[in-house]
């Protein structure tokens, strides 16, 4: 007798226990007290919260439409060497796509519009544009992007001062409208302000039943069931409404409805504002938390926004392959699947906590909860002045050499150079503290060398490729043979900026107070001119906790990597391109988390840990490296599906 698969099994328990999976979705319609109206906002948890993901159309592409004044009508690609990183609508009705090149774009379109991102080159303070840049000897840059996603997120700041604003990639905003809609929630309807004298239970009373809701202009309605199969599609908030709609008037209309009606009329003002202003076209999604907001902005493009209400999660949800959600693709995705045989969010629903636990460990419960519609991540709004600046290149031929660095390193300092005084010219104060150099051989290994940036008054290309230049000195000096021929190859090479603050300027790094004074190194003035200055015998490299400790590993469909130190897995939120947003975001990462290890280390030193280390601690460092170059950092449960053995 054949053995009774995964799938035939929960099948036949679904049969015998008359599974639904509507039914495990419980908190569709929470109660809704004047306690939690009238109390200070009580989180993730509220009921009445509302959250939008804004998401700029065709961002890069709208971008140069309206740099070049070119028509919106005109079909138009962005492109960066031989790919595009950017189709708009009119050039999609073609057939282009990101994954066409642009040369065969032309050929499905010979009116097409090709604009090449800018790039810098050697000698040049500020990017370019070239018809047919050269990739070995150009640098792409998103400074003009980055520029005008801030004057978005600033219109969103002016239109909601009261709500919380996350950057969550160039193109892409959340937005917290919880405050700013129980404040219009108590403008409009006053008799919400005070708890009724004959409220049975006083602030946990239930509030009353709330008004008819019209949904004229508010967007573009999710419905709460699924129509017919020839009457499928979106279903248009302009009085028009299937037959379940209209039936929900009375029964299924809660007071988070409202609170999604409202917040949909201030994220229709703002959206508007954005046109206005900039020329952009936006498309946004509305809902009860950020993985249902992002969901829903996805579900019709294009100067539009759609509103997922409560009631209409599980129809939402469960035809939905699995896979397409965020962090459920890839190798996670694949094992869930193959071990389950299951495909969409309905499949997975029977499956216990339990049994994902059995499988991917205690981390599952997170696989459980998202394909339940619950995500209790904070909107959280970044601080303004950025913490650090990075610029890097994947390198189209590698260096080999010691000599093939500092070309690289003039054409990364210029975009350093502009983008720091762009910073100074808005926070005068602002300073980093320390300059890095990041070299890396693929995902197999990265090393990284710092030193303390003093202050100067005239920021130039010049002055950081000083440093640059000294820095990869120190990084392959040791190992570079008599010809300069380098022991190992570098792919992707780095330059930026850490401890960027406002207030006092030309600080130490955290490292550069506990150096041991024994021997000398060389360090630059704030002209980039060499002096000397006394350190211990060790580099940075031996230091306890160095950056050189972590190494990436390239996630196959995430933006994280583990380190392989305290083995936890670090998320990166990525940008679209493929080389500039995208090898910022992971680098910066990697920095900020050697720094953690840094400062962990120094707190445990022994009290003559200043003046030098013990021939024990030293012992424990060269033990803990050889375990590290014998076995692969240990990945347990579900992390180790989300990221990329350094063997594979």
């Amino acid at each position: 007798m054949l053995p009774t698969s995964p799938l035939k099994k929960r099948a036949a328990q679904k049969e015998k226990s008359q599974f639904t999976p509507q039914d495990e979705f419980s908190d569709l319609n929470p109660p809704i007290s004047y306690r939690h109206l009238l109390s200070p906002h009580p989180g993730a948890r509220d009921p009445l919260r509302v959250i939008a993901l804004c998401d700029s159309d065709a961002f890069y592409a709208a971008c140069e439409q309206v740099r070049l004044g070119v028509d919106p009508s005109r079909p138009l690609v962005v492109r960066q060497w031989d790919a595009l990183i950017a189709v708009n609508y009119p050039a999609r009705a073609f057939g282009i796509t990101r994954m066409s090149s642009w040369r065969d774009a032309l050929k499905k379109c010979p009116e097409l519009t090709v604009v090449h991102v800018a790039t810098y080159k050697e000698g040049d303070n500020a990017p370019g544009y070239w018809d047919n840049p050269d990739t070995a000897t150009h640098k792409v840059s998103l400074d003009y992007y980055r520029r005008e996603s801030a004057k978005i997120i600033a219109i969103f700041k002016e239109c909601l001062p009261d709500g919380e604003i996350e950057k969550a990639s160039i193109d892409e905003a959340f937005i917290d409208f919880t405050r700013p809609v129980r404040a219009e929630l108590l403008a409009r309807y006053p008799y919400l302000g005070e708890v009724p004298a004959d409220a049975p239970n006083g602030l946990d009373t239930i509030l009353p039943p709330p008004p008819p809701i019209s949904w004229e202009g508010r967007g573009i309605l999710i419905p709460i069931a699924p129509p017919p199969e020839d009457q499928a599609g979106p279903v248009s908030g302009t009085g028009t409404h299937t037959e379940d709609e209209e039936g929900d008037d009375d029964a299924r209309r809660t007071w988070h409805d409202v609170a999604l009606s409202i917040a949909a009329e201030f994220m229709d003002k703002i959206r508007a504002e954005v046109r206005i202003q900039l020329g952009y076209t936006t498309s946004a999604g509305i809902a009860r938390n950020k993985f249902l907001a992002k969901l829903t902005a996805s579900y019709k493009k294009r100067d539009s926004q759609s509103i997922l209400r409560n009631a209409a999660i599980p129809n939402y949800l469960i035809p939905m392959p699995f896979q397409k959600i965020r962090f459920l693709g890839g190798k996670l995705g694949k094992a869930i699947a193959d071990k389950f045989e299951v495909s969409s969010v309905g499949d997975l629903l029977p499956i216990s906590i339990d049994e994902m636990q059995q499988k991917f460990g205690e981390d599952s419960i997170w696989v459980y909860e998202i394909i339940r519609g619950i995500d209790r991540a904070e909107v959280k709004e970044k601080p303004t002045l950025t913490k650090s600046m990075m610029a890097s290149k994947n390198l189209p031929r590698p260096i080999t050499k010691s000599s093939e660095g500092p070309h690289w390193f003039r054409v990364l300092a210029a975009e350093l150079a502009l983008r720091l005084n762009e910073l100074r010219a808005t926070d005068i104060s602002a300073w980093p503290k320390t300059i890095v150099l990041h070299a890396r051989h693929r995902y197999d290994w990265s090393r990284s060398k710092q030193a303390a940036f003093p202050f100067t008054r005239n920021v130039t290309a010049d002055v950081i490729a000083g440093y640059a230049d000294r820095l990869w000195k120190d990084l392959v000096g040791s190992g570079s043979k008599q010809d300069g021929s380098l022991p190992y190859s570098v792919t992707t090479i780095a330059l930026g900026f850490s401890g960027v603050e406002a207030g006092e300027t030309g600080q130490q790094s955290i490292e550069g107070f506990f150096r041991p004074e024994t021997s000398t190194t060389s360090r630059l003035d704030g002209d980039g001119n060499d002096r000397q200055r006394t350190h211990g015998k060790k580099d940075q490299r031996e230091t306890e906790g160095s950056s050189d400790d972590i190494q990436e590993i390239e996630p196959e469909s995430t933006a994280s990597f583990v380190c392989p130190r305290c083995h936890k897995r670090i998320e990166v939120e990525l940008g679209d391109d493929g080389e500039g947003e995208s090898e910022e975001r992971r680098a910066k990462a990697l920095m900020e988390h050697g720094d953690f290890h840094v400062a962990e280390d120094l707190s445990k030193m022994p009290d003559d840990g200043i003046s030098g280390r013990s021939s024990q601690g030293l012992r424990a460092v060269e033990r803990e490296r050889k375990r590290k170059r014998e076995s692969s950092a240990r990945v347990e449960g579900i992390t180790k599906f989300l990221v990329r053995r350094r063997d594979e």
